[in-house]
């Protein structure tokens, strides 16, 4: 019994004990300059009144003492568009911040912004005073002026008229926004078009997509998420998705991060100087479609960069597929996969197939970038010429040597891109590479410029660049 009390008074000692050092630790003033995680702290991209997500700066205390530091604030005060969290503690100034030695801080940061242009750079300091020196983080973000289409389960948005999107706002959608059967929607050069997580943009019956973008100002279809790190990665939103007879004409657009980029059921698209990436399953779907491309890039998806069912008639020129998926193993990220039959959830449709490849690259870094699959008593027409691309035998699903629907191509060499990461996007090829020349000077007159508008009539490349 005694030895209880003993404990139990002994604990009680040793927590008042340790609560009175607490209490007697001294704070000094800096003596040294504080060191910081970053001096600039960029936010990125963020819409008008929409909070951004929470950032961090972290102040370390190079000496061997504690410090208390004066005073932490912003600059423009309450009028700041930023705010700060110092120590858990959420306002715009504090004092008399304290700072174990060899110990450091954080201080969170978010922006709640409002727009007064189309875009503009909202730029703010953290002042961190001391007697040894005034310091400072700057702060960094774009903010963007935006029209929001909010769709619910209840009150579903619809452009119910012919429609034109300019770039004085960013367009962001949430839910799923349907052009109207046999209605257009037209979106100007320099248009950023932003879909928050499962949002889709779906095309009506007979309806009609137009983007005309142009070099330097494309029309952007992307997840609202405007971080770096979202720029590689897919499933920020879901796709474009077309309806029957619904038609795509697509120029300077780059579409990525998503579920499946463009859904074409039964409808058409034309696309020109187009970027398609990052997509989780198909960068480009076709169910008995129609697609006519040119200079058209589509890298880094998990199940093939453009997926062919039902058939259809699909003809590229100056194509470019680069797949090097890495984000799962398990899916098989071709570069193209084309078949007769397509399973609509309840029965097996089936449908011929025309498919001519031609100045174009399909590459991908695992055995096989193209896999044919015919449907016996189908028609599946195919004619590669001038290109290169990545073929096994063994899965490909076609022969290659004495084949006559294979043309003056190159099997399985190495298109040596300058960068094929997507965060790069550079797939331009080197001056080494084998598909430098290799093009057919015919098929290049008919698109004489390359997606970066550089003449090609003479000695042309194969791939989107000369």
């Amino acid at each position: 019994m005694k030895t209880k009390y003993f404990l139990f008074f002994g604990f009680w000692l040793a927590l008042f004990v340790i609560s009175c050092n607490r209490d007697e630790i001294e704070f000094d003033a800096p003596s040294k300059k504080l060191r910081f995680s970053v001096d600039t702290l960029v936010l990125d991209t963020v819409y008008n009144q929409v909070r951004s997500e929470t950032y961090a700066v972290k102040i370390y205390n190079d000496e061997n003492k504690d410090i208390s530091i004066p005073k932490i604030y912003l600059e423009s005060g309450n009028s700041s568009l930023y705010r700060i969290n110092v120590e858990g503690k959420a306002g715009t100034e504090f004092t008399n911040v304290p700072l174990r030695k060899k110990d450091s801080l954080y201080i969170f940061v978010e922006i709640a912004p409002i727009a007064n242009a189309p875009e503009a750079i909202a730029e703010e300091r953290i002042q961190i005073e001391s007697p040894v020196a005034n310091q400072h983080v700057t702060l960094l973000s774009v903010v963007q002026d935006v029209e929001f289409y909010i769709s619910t389960e209840n009150s579903p948005k619809i452009l119910t008229d012919n429609t034109s999107w300019n770039n004085t706002k960013a367009k962001i959608i949430y839910g799923d926004l349907k052009l109207a059967d046999g209605k257009s929607l037209t979106i100007s050069e320099g248009t950023k078009v932003y879909f928050h997580k499962n949002a889709n943009l779906k095309i009506g019956k007979n309806a009609q997509l137009i983007a005309n973008g142009d070099l330097g100002k494309e029309v952007i279809f992307r997840g609202d998420r405007n971080d770096a790190r979202y720029d590689t990665l897919p499933l920020n939103w879901g796709g474009i998705q077309l309806e029957q007879g619904a038609i795509a004409n697509l120029k300077y657009a780059k579409i990525f991060g998503g579920t499946t980029g463009l859904e074409l059921n039964h409808a058409s698209a034309t696309l020109k100087n187009t970027i398609v990436h990052t997509f989780q399953d198909f960068g480009i779907l076709g169910i008995n479609a129609t697609v006519n491309a040119e200079n058209l890039v589509v890298n880094n998806c998990g199940q093939a960069n453009l997926g062919i069912f039902k058939g259809g008639n699909y003809t590229f020129l100056h194509a470019t597929f680069a797949n090097y998926w890495n984000l799962n193993s398990t899916l098989p990220s071709f570069g193209i996969y084309a078949a007769n039959e397509y399973n609509n959830g309840t029965s097996t449709e089936q449908g011929a197939l025309t498919l001519n490849l031609q100045n174009s690259i399909v590459y991908t870094e695992r055995n096989n970038a193209i896999q044919f699959k015919p449907t016996t008593g189908q028609t599946f027409n195919y004619f590669i010429e001038n290109c290169l691309v990545k073929f096994d035998a063994a899965n490909a699903g076609f022969t290659w040597d004495g084949n006559t629907k294979i043309v003056n191509s190159i099997k399985n060499e190495d298109p040596k891109f300058e960068n094929y990461f997507t965060q790069k996007m550079n797939l331009r090829v080197k001056a080494t590479s084998p598909a430098k020349t290799k093009g057919k000077v015919s098929t290049a007159a008919l698109v004489p410029l390359d997606i970066v508008k550089v003449n090609r009539t003479t000695n042309p490349t194969i791939g989107a660049y000369q």
